[in-house]
């Protein structure tokens, strides 16, 4: 028995009486107490209490069936003292009325004393802790007693207590290591002990009787707190406010846990902030305002994006603006000349300096110009707004979406004002945006390589406008298909000098050389042994050949083709793609690493990356980002081209014009 469970025992059981003096006779083993072994060194203790008498007391309990007014009273802490004071009887030192100071204590404080000793040897069953816990919480005692007493936190008191409203016939398998811990915990989610022993022993399969699925079973029609992004956007506290019930996961370290029960009632919250906030965006001026509690970005698809007109500026504003323009480019061209001018030594203090000069300056013109920006009133009237809840849990507001019945009804911006000429390069440079497409592509390489059926139609989408070009009646279709005759993979390694260790390529690598391998060694040979193939192998096979010719990368952060095989196969880009520093954040100014972090994580985080070097501040953005799900504009625009169609007619119309 640990030190303070003993001290507890000794001192603290009883309090509510005084230290009693009873005759030995009373005295015996306390049935509740499993040791077995004989206590040692008890001739010494025999010998000591015989000269100065027992100054420790026992703690005793008053045996059932024991009646009179002197009951027998069981020993459960003193076993030691006990078997002293019997060799003192045994030997006639002591008589049966010699007077013994105990404290008596209530039946389950001798079960916890019982169980204390014992666990010094051999761990107490939790199935015991249960028991144990339950008893002395029906006398009063606290949750936090209970704990200190054995040596455990408060919480596993809860979780112990929680498995008393387990089936006591399931509690028996559970002590006779029919079950484990995991598998007990997911039946105690429900208090009815007919649906628990209804899912543990009808179960046909071994499966069923996983933990998931015995936690599946009971919160089938629930929603898990965790998981939920609309549960995070209504907040439990909110939804526990309006008289919904979380059906609590006691047994989680997460104090979140847990599994609403209510889902109508969460959808009518979520539903009432996000009219709350579709009303303020519809008093921006837009000409509708839609809310939805899910949404799918592909979605985005379906509508067009207004698109921003630049006010005029004064005399005054273009000034500040061109003096602004001069400052970025200088500061720009004292960089470019340190890089040009080093002799190999880079002084890093030096280069930094420079560089924050640069994305001081190139964020003092992009604040600047964003006060030319706005959207234009007419078309307004036109387009509308999206007020959605992401799959974090966070409000978004897509505005300036026009709907394809509109799209004619909204004229394009006119092309750039003096001031739209001078806004600042696009956020991503060529290079990188031909990095982040080789990703792409590679993971719709693979993707697609893992769907014979859509890699037939991407093929044959690409073979039959060539083949049947007379029945479209010589139409031409512009950026049809992204399939071409040969392979992409070398390019996709010379555009990503980071791809090799990413894992859309180390896919496309494995499955290229177990190919390889399965491959006959000469060509004259790879026609018969194609012949004799099965089926399976052989649409495996032509699925990956045909990936392997998909070209999705590009310049720049415009719709691509190459989006309608990806939205097809519902790529998902945050598989395949993480925002480090080799793949990301080492290519772009630090003003634009503060910026995601913003985004992905929250202003505050940003703001503790300010005052770092710009490798500092990529190494710790790269730590803050590692959870999220944050992905470049390059990767979530999920748009395409739109299709330009020639027809003679057409040609014939303009010459006669």
């Amino acid at each position: 028995m640990n030190v303070e469970a003993s001290t507890i025992l000794e001192t603290d059981f009883g309090n509510e009486t005084a230290v009693q003096y009873v005759a030995y006779s009373r005295l015996c083993r306390s049935p509740h107490n499993v040791r077995r072994k004989a206590p040692v060194n008890v001739s010494s203790l025999a010998d000591s209490i015989a000269a100065k008498g027992l100054l420790q007391n026992m703690v005793v309990h008053v045996l059932k069936g024991s009646r009179g007014k002197q009951p027998k009273l069981g020993v459960c802490a003193g076993q030691r003292r006990l078997a002293a004071l019997d060799l003192l009887a045994s030997s006639g030192r002591i008589a049966g009325a010699y007077l013994v100071p105990v404290k008596v204590v209530s039946e389950a404080e001798a079960v916890a004393a019982s169980l204390i000793e014992n666990e010094q040897r051999e761990p107490m069953h939790p199935a015991d802790q249960c028991e144990a816990f339950q008893l002395l919480i029906s006398e009063g005692r606290s949750a936090e007693y209970v704990a200190a007493l054995f040596g455990v936190s408060a919480a596993i008191v809860h979780r112990r207590l929680k498995l008393a409203n387990v089936s006591p016939k399931l509690l028996d398998v559970f002590r006779d290591d029919g079950m484990t811990m995991e598998q007990i915990t997911a039946l105690a989610l429900t208090d009815v002990h007919d649906l628990q022993e209804r899912l543990w022993f009808d179960a046909e399969h071994s499966w069923q009787r996983e933990p998931r699925e015995l936690r599946n079973a009971i919160t089938q029609t629930e929603i898990d707190v965790r998981r939920s992004a609309l549960a995070r956007f209504v907040g439990v506290e909110a939804y526990e406010a309006a008289g919904g019930y979380v059906r609590r996961d006691l047994f989680s370290d997460d104090e979140n846990a847990g599994y609403i029960s209510d889902p109508d009632l969460l959808n009518r919250l979520a539903a009432d902030r996000l009219t709350v906030a579709a009303q303020e965006v519809q008093a921006e001026g837009w000409g509708w305002v839609e809310t939805r509690t899910k949404f799918d970005y592909s979605e985005l698809c379906r509508f067009g994006t207004l698109d921003t007109v630049m006010r005029s500026c004064t005399a005054e504003e273009q000034g500040e603006l061109d003096a602004l323009v001069a400052a970025r480019d200088e500061a720009q061209a004292k960089l470019d000349a340190y890089y040009e001018n080093d002799d190999d030594t880079l002084d890093e203090d030096a280069v930094e300096k420079l560089q924050t000069d640069v994305d001081e300056a190139e964020e003092a013109v992009d604040s600047y110009t964003a006060r030319f920006e706005m959207w234009d009133p007419e078309g307004m009237k036109f387009a509308g707004a999206l007020v959605i809840v992401d799959g974090s849990g966070k409000l978004v507001i897509e505005r300036g979406r026009v709907r394809r019945e509109d799209r004619t009804k909204v004229a394009p911006a006119e092309e750039g004002s003096a001031q739209a000429h001078d806004i600042p390069r696009p956020v991503h440079s060529e290079k990188l945006c031909r990095r982040l497409t080789a990703h792409r592509t590679a993971a719709v390489q693979v993707e697609l390589s893992r769907n014979p059926v859509v890699a037939l139609a991407v093929l044959m989408n690409r073979l039959i406008p060539v083949v049947f070009s007379s029945h479209f009646r010589g139409l031409y279709v512009r950026q049809a298909s992204t399939v071409n005759a040969e392979c992409t993979h070398d390019r996709l390694l010379r555009d990503a000098d980071d791809m090799t260790n990413s894992p859309a390529w180390l896919e496309i690598e494995a499955e290229q050389k177990k190919w390889a391998a399965m491959l006959p060694k000469q060509f004259d040979a790879l026609l018969p042994w194609l012949l004799t193939q099965e089926q399976d192998v052989m649409a495996n096979l032509f699925a990956f050949c045909v990936a392997a010719t998909v070209d999705g990368i590009g310049t720049s952060d415009t719709p691509h083709a190459i989006n309608h095989v990806a939205n097809i196969l519902e790529v998902d880009m945050t598989q395949y793609w993480k925002p480090t520093r080799e793949r990301y954040l080492d290519h772009v100014s630090k003003a634009r690493v503060l910026e995601v972090v913003s985004q992905a994580v929250s202003p505050e985080a940003a703001n503790d990356l300010k005052g770092m070097k710009k490798g500092d501040a990529a190494t710790a953005a790269e730590l803050r980002l590692a959870e999220t799900t944050w992905l470049p504009e390059v990767l979530t625009n999920r748009t395409t081209r739109e299709t330009y169609v020639f027809d003679a007619d057409d040609e014939q119309d303009d010459e006669a014009a």
